[in-house]
């Protein structure tokens, strides 16, 4: 008899528990469906450095006519790609050691497709390849000389992306080959592009020449999702710029998305993202003013945040109110 009432006592808190559970569940849904209820701030675009203000401007005439995020993404970063002289992001991009102009990209759906180049060379447009690796083909991601057949099948040309000043200026690091690559923008850097459209989807881009005389074959953060780039469509997107190492070593835009998941900001997801590369610099004993890195995020309202290791890092946002260049906040005060 003892043992009955012991087993009908423990059924019994047992529901109870169950109970407040799914109670609790339901609360946790409530309160997250609360969260990014009430007005959303669409459409809106937000792209990494100053080259993001005409890439915001194409972007920013495929939302404003209710276009999908996806396209405007990538017809945005394609401004910047064409452009000779932005010396760090496709046509116009800095070398390698060997003197040849390597060029990563990747972008991500609403619907959580994805798709990648690496390595690849002579093609001017990388995005526009990454787009048809994910759409026409069962791969996430080529490289190399297989991303450089795939983009001729899809109908890109076979193009010279090694422009004058940027040779002479290989030629004349040959002489020290001196490699110490430099914070901000002066050697690297990428244009990440993120957007929420009128529909309240969201999309990203991010492509980039990577870092200048770096070793051939080298590959940086910018074309691997959860790196450099990563979408979820109900909660958010990231995208990343500085040393593509550093990211890597913290799966950076995919964690910047799980803290906005747990109910932090855009902004404080951003800098908590930027403490875990400062804490891990400093385990490693390295110099963190050797070192930078940002990020820009956006929710599924429109919040949008960004933050970076040191100063130099800035941002464009193009929204209702205009398009606008702005600085990060940044960690390192020097």
């Amino acid at each position: 008899m003892a043992n009955r009432r012991n087993f009908i006592k423990t059924t019994a808190i047992a529901s109870v528990a169950v109970a407040l559970n799914a109670f609790k569940d339901k609360t946790d849904e409530i309160e997250e469906v609360s969260s990014i209820s009430g007005k959303v701030k669409k459409p809106i675009v937000l792209s990494t450095w100053n080259f993001g203000i005409p890439a915001n401007e194409a972007a920013w005439d495929v939302l404003k006519k209710k276009g999908r995020a996806l396209d405007a993404v990538e017809t945005g970063v394609r401004i910047t790609e064409a452009d000779p002289k932005e010396r760090s992001v496709g046509y116009g991009g800095r070398p390698d050691r060997d003197g040849r102009v390597t060029l990563d990209a990747c972008i991500m759906d609403e619907f959580s497709n994805i798709g990648s180049v690496a390595c690849l060379e002579h093609i001017k447009h990388p995005i526009s390849v990454a787009r048809a690796v994910m759409e026409k083909t069962p791969h996430v991601m080529l490289v190399g000389e297989g991303a450089f057949q795939f983009a001729l099948s899809q109908g890109h040309k076979k193009e010279n992306l090694l422009v004058e000043t940027s040779e002479k200026e290989w030629k004349e690091w040959l002489k020290t080959s001196d490699y110490h690559p430099k914070a901000n923008i002066e050697n690297h850097d990428t244009i990440g592009m993120i957007a929420l459209d009128e529909h309240g989807n969201l999309s990203g881009a991010c492509t980039t020449s990577g870092l200048a005389y770096k070793m051939h074959g080298r590959v940086g953060d910018s074309p691997i999702i959860g790196a450099g780039l990563y979408v979820d469509n109900e909660i958010g997107a990231a995208t990343a710029t500085g040393h593509g190492e550093e990211v890597i070593r913290i799966a950076g835009c995919h964690l910047v998305v799980e803290l906005m998941r747990q109910g932090k900001s855009p902004q404080k997801a951003c800098e908590e993202a930027v403490m875990r590369i400062v804490k891990l610099t400093q385990i490693r004993n390295k110099n963190l003013k050797d070192i930078q890195v940002g990020f820009i995020a956006l929710n599924k309202k429109g919040e949008h945040g960004a933050y970076c290791v040191q100063g130099g890092f800035n941002y464009a946002k193009y929204d209702e109110t205009g398009n606008k260049l702005i600085d990060a906040a940044y960690y390192l005060k020097v």
